[in-house]
C-alpha cells in the first residue's frame, strides 16, 4: 500500500522553487531544500525522489504561475502591440514585488550545471521553443491583421523580445530601475515595430 504524502506538497514546491530562484541549481543544497520545504530526508526521497526531478517540479510550477500570469498578459489583450505591452508591464510588476527574486527561475536555467542534466535540458528548451512559438504567433496574427509593419519577421522579433528578457533578468540582479528599464523597453519595441 502506498503510503500518503504527509506535507503540503504544493507549498513545499513553492518553497523549493523560491529557494532555487534565488540560489540557482548547483548552489541549492539539499540540506537547505529539506529546511525551506519543511520536510525530511526520507520524505523527500520518497516523493520527490531527486533534486534533479525536484528542479523539473520547480520549473513547472514555475511556469504554472509566474509564467502563466505573464502568457495570460500576451494574449487577452485585444491588439499584438498591447499584449506585448502587457506581457512586459507583467514582467516589470513581477520585478518589482519584494517577495520575487530577480531572475526568472527559466532565464536561470540557461546555465551549464541545469544545461548537463538532460531531463531538465530537455525541458527548459521545450519551455523556451514554446515561448518563441507562442510571441511569433501572436505577432503573426498582428502582423495579418495589419497591425504591424509588413516587413516584421514574426519570428526574429519574438526571439530578439526574449533574448533582451534573458539580458533583463540578469542585469536586475545587479541594479534595477524601473523607470530606465521602460524606456529600454519602448526604444526596443519602436525599433521591431510595435
Amino acid at each position: 500500500m502506498a503510503r500518503s504524502i504527509a506535507f503540503d506538497y504544493q507549498r513545499a514546491i513553492a518553497r523549493a522553487t523560491q529557494l532555487f530562484q534565488k540560489h540557482g541549481y548547483s548552489n541549492t543544497s539539499l540540506r537547505a531544500l529539506l529546511k525551506v520545504m519543511k520536510i525530511g530526508e526520507g520524505s523527500f526521497y520518497n516523493t520527490v525522489k531527486s533534486k534533479e526531478r525536484l528542479y523539473l517540479e520547480c520549473l513547472k510550477h514555475y511556469n504554472d504561475t509566474v509564467g502563466r500570469e505573464r502568457l495570460a498578459a500576451l494574449t487577452s489583450a485585444t491588439s499584438v502591440r498591447a499584449g506585448v505591452r502587457a506581457f512586459l508591464k507583467t514582467v516589470l510588476d513581477q520585478l518589482d514585488d519584494p517577495k520575487t527574486p530577480k531572475l526568472c527561475l527559466m532565464a536561470g536555467s540557461i546555465s551549464s550545471d541545469v544545461l548537463q542534466e538532460r531531463e531538465l535540458r530537455a525541458y527548459v528548451l521545450g519551455e523556451m521553443g514554446a515561448f518563441f512559438s507562442l510571441f511569433a504567433e501572436r505577432l503573426r496574427a498582428g502582423k495579418a491583421a495589419g497591425e504591424l509593419p509588413a516587413d516584421l519577421d514574426p519570428e526574429v522579433a519574438g526571439q530578439i523580445i526574449g533574448t533582451y528578457l534573458q539580458g533583463l533578468f540578469r542585469t536586475t540582479m545587479v541594479s534595477y530601475d524601473r523607470r530606465q528599464v521602460e524606456r529600454q523597453i519602448e526604444v526596443l519595441l519602436a525599433g521591431l515595430g510595435l
